[in-house]
């Protein structure tokens, strides 16, 4: 059988592997090289799936969970990484059970994929123009700039949209419509918040670790606790980009900060009690430094109108109930999401509903299969997506007849 895969990245690299085995598997790409925004995750050292069981991995996933539950039983994150380990590509596992390559180099995974694709015909720089089907010969039919092609099936491996000059500029979501697919909208995912506050900038580089960032989403709440970073625009880092993916289609957010998760209102009480006897006579920007870092110290004084030179010895009950008030309750403007050209993976795609969970050939169109980033299908930070893009395309080969 002749099978075309349009895309040499994660999904597009291992189902070729696998189908190459039995079959005449031709890869196109319009990059110069394999697995380009592969290249770049994980800030190059490749997070390519996350040490947990199948029930951890679906509850990362936001959306697609149910379309999934088939093909990450059929190739568990466990088996994703075997399988590597079996390419010779040793692994280690970081905080979080996120699976790296030992070596730190996503270079090295691309190599390990390419040479288990050395049975597949590459065509790097060969730009998919469209793709039809061709009633008179039972086949479909690829055209390029360099030439036509005719095989039995194709597989869309185009990725989503997201950093498109890796390649990603919605090719595959074209191809699915061609065949009457719908296409979810398309929103950026794991992307940084944008903040209308003007303070924002004076806030621009701080990380804050063990903090909580509380969002009511359409009047739903959730928050996520870890690691965040301000920009001159708004906020990133973990649980900045977690919280995107929930609400990059929500009509109205609220936002805020809780700077000290630890402790409840009462106990933040009589800390600052205490603090407040211990530093009477100082003032009250050393005294707010000593629950927030110092620009955003200063930052919550300027919200509170508190005198920053004031002595801590005349900090009213009053003043002290809206201090705690803002350590729990740090309230941000929302300002929508970086564009999704910052964005680390695409949300939406190919209606899942039109594609069959188990082998991923479309229900519109017998012969046309798509897997990875270009479906509906879309994961928290973790590793979580490429395990997605490798159960995708390993249920695509493993069953394709």
């Amino acid at each position: 059988m002749k099978i075309a895969i349009i895309g040499a990245g994660a999904s597009g690299l291992l189902a070729g592997g696998f189908l190459s085995r039995e079959h005449d598997v031709t890869i196109f790409d319009k990059n110069e090289k394999c697995g380009k925004k592969l290249y770049i995750t994980g800030k190059g050292r490749c997070n390519l799936t996350n040490d947990c069981d199948e029930e951890r991995f679906l509850a990362n996933v936001v959306n697609g969970k149910k379309f999934m539950m088939s093909s990450i039983h059929a190739f568990p994150p466990k088996q994703i990484r075997e399988f590597f380990e079996e390419l010779g590509l040793p692994t280690k596992v970081e905080r979080g059970g996120r699976v790296f390559p030992e070596s730190d180099k996503s270079s090295d995974v691309i190599k390990v994929l390419q040479k288990f694709c050395q049975r597949c015909k590459i065509k790097l720089g060969e730009d998919v123009a469209d793709i039809d089907f061709d009633n008179d010969q039972n086949c479909f039919k690829i055209i390029t700039a360099q030439g036509i092609y005719y095989f039995d099936r194709v597989i869309i491996a185009t990725g989503g949209k997201s950093y498109s000059a890796t390649g990603s500029t919605g090719d595959g979501y074209k191809f699915a419509k061609k065949f009457s697919h719908t296409i979810v909208e398309i929103k950026p995912a794991l992307v940084p918040i944008e903040v209308k506050d003007k303070f924002i900038k004076d806030l621009q580089g701080i990380t804050l670790k063990n903090v909580t960032l509380k969002a009511t989403i359409d009047g739903k709440k959730l928050e996520f606790f870890g690691e965040l970073l301000f920009t001159d625009r708004g906020l990133t880092g973990p649980i900045a980009l977690s919280m995107s993916s929930y609400i990059n289609r929500a009509e109205k957010v609220e936002l805020s900060i809780d700077f000290k998760p630890a402790l409840d209102e009462n106990k933040l009480k009589e800390r600052c009690l205490r603090d407040i006897e211990a530093n009477k006579n100082k003032s009250m920007s050393t005294f707010a430094g000593l629950f927030f870092p110092k620009a955003v110290g200063k930052v919550v004084l300027e919200r509170l109108k508190i005198d920053g030179q004031k002595k801590v010895n005349s900090f009213t009950s009053k003043e002290r109930q809206d201090f705690i008030e803002m350590a729990k309750n740090f309230k941000l403007s929302y300002g929508g999401l970086y564009p999704i050209e910052s964005a680390i993976i695409t949300s939406g795609g190919v209606d899942t509903k039109q594609v069959n969970p188990k082998t991923m050939e479309s229900k519109l169109q017998p012969g046309l299969h798509l897997i990875g980033e270009v479906l509906d299908v879309d994961c928290l930070t973790g590793g979580y997506n490429l395990t997605t893009a490798f159960a995708t395309a390993y249920a695509c080969a493993k069953n394709m007849k």
